[in-house]
């Protein structure tokens, strides 16, 4: 059962700005726990507008690309808006620490050709700094050259002249996350966008009286069009809240929902486990969750046990556990595929055989508690507008209930990828005997009684704290060690038996005693660790890496024999090596009591005790533990290390003396 949606009858987002103006409701930038800026959807247009005005008087027209390259949520929004209303099209690029990162941008900022850019001079500057040695001296000065900087705003008062957009004209480009070597653009326009928005409110029942929140990235389409966009459409109360926040203090997430009474609200897994992770045996308070109708949970594939825990915890603050919203969706869809309809049910999953979960096959049913059982959340119904099917390798329907390609259609699902016609081949079908051509979603599952759920991917891609990475990528990051090439590393994402996000896992081929691997590990976790930001789990030697015929490796083969404990003895006799080696070593005593906080800092992120001279990535420091890091240090001397800092001195006897000749600089 649906209803009509209550958004506007506009047919492209420049048009739904300009009707949203006289709306009641504003946008809150939750900065801190106790400080917000407010801006009335009114008060949005007109910034937008002036910021227009500045981006013309720069050079930007009609169909120009502008890469928004900001942390700021206010300002970000406000760049996007601009976009709107002038027919520039946006490309939001998301931030990062690690030189990966950096490059990325530049490899985008090639792709797309001539664009501009809309950032801060900080920010640039580090680019800048990064691309000589990246051979991407040129593709830099070129956008340096077109660059606007947001500090350099003082007055919007002068409205920039509006474009003419149309239905069809593409609203913007979103770049696929995670990936690190060639980034595809999904090009998605109005029509895509409004027809993903209108079908997701009718499924959803989203009103006036709804109030969201968001901690997701605004350059992640979740943030973006799922918890903006949409939202937004739907001329709700907004309340943004930097990711950043939320990564280091989680438990505000839950604190501002229940001030705010917060109705609407999302998260993939990884945000679940990390609130849970930090609240602990923490009193819930005085948390009222009591108005929350939906807790969306998607963007990775969904556990069922993590939801369960979840709820289950959160039941003193009256989170009704029909609140809990699983769905499917990607980019590609302008983000929705399937809603539980109509909202307010209880979620539901089926347990089946995961050694049966090929296309083309019929699962064997099987009890929760087997051993071979692989628990699956159904992720409701086709929306409104949206068209799934479940096919075979040859594109053709599979009968109810088995396994195949989930392959989707309608006015959201993209045209296709930004100059990419080798994608493009790759990604659709060819028409069928109605004239519709199908997108391939690389994803594998099942219709059930009217329900789709998500058995496993075609595609090889590792999920790691709400964010995709391609195996290949990883590896072309891990050959920079010593004697490493392609082919004799391999990155794997491995999923534990009721764990909730992927295990990066590292295949190295090794034929030598564990002695001679030991260096080797060490170092291939700090490379990848310090250029992706990811946290190896393990790094295992193996005597062969499997592949076809037509030599491609067979990474399913060596998952299996990972999670079969087939690597247990190697795995142990390592952790044996590295015990004997710090039982040998000792953690050395700090030389001085700068040295000695940020060590009393480390060792309380990492929970071990560290040498000073060790390197934070070679022992394995993911992203979230070094924002942990920073965070601290912050406390005890504000402003006076920056994070990109970390990696440029990654030992704590490096970083003391890096900070006390910053110290004493400013005696």
């Amino acid at each position: 059962m649906t209803t009509q949606s209550n958004m506007t009858a506009a047919q492209t987002l420049a048009e739904l700005l300009v009707n949203n103006r006289g709306v009641k409701r504003t946008i809150s930038y939750l900065e801190t726990e106790t400080s917000e800026r407010v801006v009335a959807y009114g008060e949005l247009y007109e910034r937008a507008l002036g910021i227009l005005f500045h981006l013309q008087k720069l050079g930007a027209r009609p169909g120009d690309k502008l890469i928004i390259y900001l942390a700021n949520n206010e300002q970000f929004l406000d760049a996007f808006w601009a976009g709107m209303l002038g027919g520039i099209v946006p490309v939001p690029v998301a931030l990062g620490i690690s030189d990966e990162h950096k490059h990325k941008l530049l490899r985008i900022a090639k792709k797309l050709g001539s664009p501009f850019i809309y950032t801060d001079r900080k920010t640039l500057d580090r680019i800048g700094s990064f691309a000589g040695g990246a051979g991407e001296q040129a593709t830099y000065d070129g956008l340096a050259s077109r660059a606007f900087f947001a500090e350099n705003i003082s007055d919007i008062s002068r409205a920039g002249k509006t474009h003419d957009v149309r239905p069809d004209d593409t609203a913007f480009i979103q770049f696929s996350s995670g990936s690190t070597s060639e980034p595809k653009g999904i090009v998605l326009t109005h029509r895509n966008i409004l027809t993903n928005a209108r079908g997701a409110g009718e499924a959803s029942l989203w009103n006036e009286n709804d109030t969201n929140l968001t901690w997701m990235p605004l350059t992640h389409d979740m943030g973006l069009i799922g918890m903006h966009i949409m939202m937004f459409a739907h001329r709700m109360q907004l309340n943004v809240m930097p990711t950043e926040l939320f990564i280091r203090r989680p438990l505000l997430w839950m604190t501002f929902a229940s001030r705010k009474g917060v109705t609407v609200t999302s998260s993939p897994n990884f945000g679940y486990r990390h609130y849970l992770k930090v609240l602990g045996d923490r009193p819930l308070g005085d948390l009222d969750l009591s108005k929350m109708r939906l807790v969306y949970n998607g963007a990775e594939p969904i556990s069922v046990e993590l939801a369960e825990e979840f709820m289950t915890r959160l039941a003193p603050a009256r989170l009704r556990r029909e609140a809990m919203y699983p769905v499917y969706g990607l980019a590609e869809a302008t983000l929705v595929v399937s809603f539980p309809q109509p909202p307010g049910q209880m979620y539901e999953s089926i347990a089946v055989n995961r050694h049966e979960l090929a296309v083309g096959k019929l699962p064997s049913p099987l009890l929760k508690e087997h051993p071979d059982a692989l628990s699956i959340m159904a992720v409701g119904q086709p929306i409104p507008y949206s068209f799934v099917r479940i096919a075979d390798d040859a594109d053709q329907e599979v009968p109810e209930g088995h396994v195949g390609h989930v392959l989707i259609a309608g006015d959201n699902v993209t045209k296709g990828y930004f100059e990419n016609p080798e994608a493009n081949a790759k990604g659709f079908t060819a028409p069928d005997s109605s004239g519709r051509s199908w997108l391939r979603t690389g994803d594998l599952g099942l219709m059930k009684g009217g329900k789709l759920y998500i058995t496993g991917r075609a595609k090889e891609i590792i999920f790691v704290n709400g964010q995709n990475y391609y195996p290949h990528d990883i590896e072309s990051v891990a050959i920079r060690a010593d004697n490493m090439e392609l082919g004799k590393v391999v990155a794997a994402g491995v999923r534990a038996k009721g764990a909730s996000t992927d295990d990066l896992i590292l295949f190295v081929l090794h034929r030598m005693d564990m002695k001679e691997f030991l260096p080797i590990a060490s170092q291939l976790t700090r490379i990848v660790n310090e250029h992706t930001g990811l946290e190896v789990s393990h790094v295992v030697p193996v005597k062969r890496i499997p592949k076809t015929t037509s030599g491609k490796i067979q990474r399913h083969l060596l998952e299996e024999d990972y999670v079969n404990g087939v690597y247990a003895a190697e795995l142990a006799e390592l952790a044996g090596l590295r015990a004997q080696l710090e039982a040998a070593g000792g953690a050395k005593v700090t030389s001085n009591e700068i040295e000695r906080r940020i060590k009393d800092i480390c060792d309380a992120a990492l929970e071990r005790n560290i040498d000073v001279n060790d390197n934070l990535f070679e022992i394995g420091a993911s992203s979230l533990k070094l924002i942990e890091i920073h965070e601290q240090m912050d406390k005890i001397y504000p402003g006076m290390v920056d994070l990109t800092e970390l990696f440029d001195f990654p030992t704590i006897a490096e970083l003391s003396r890096h900070l006390e000749g910053k110290l004493a600089a400013t005696v």
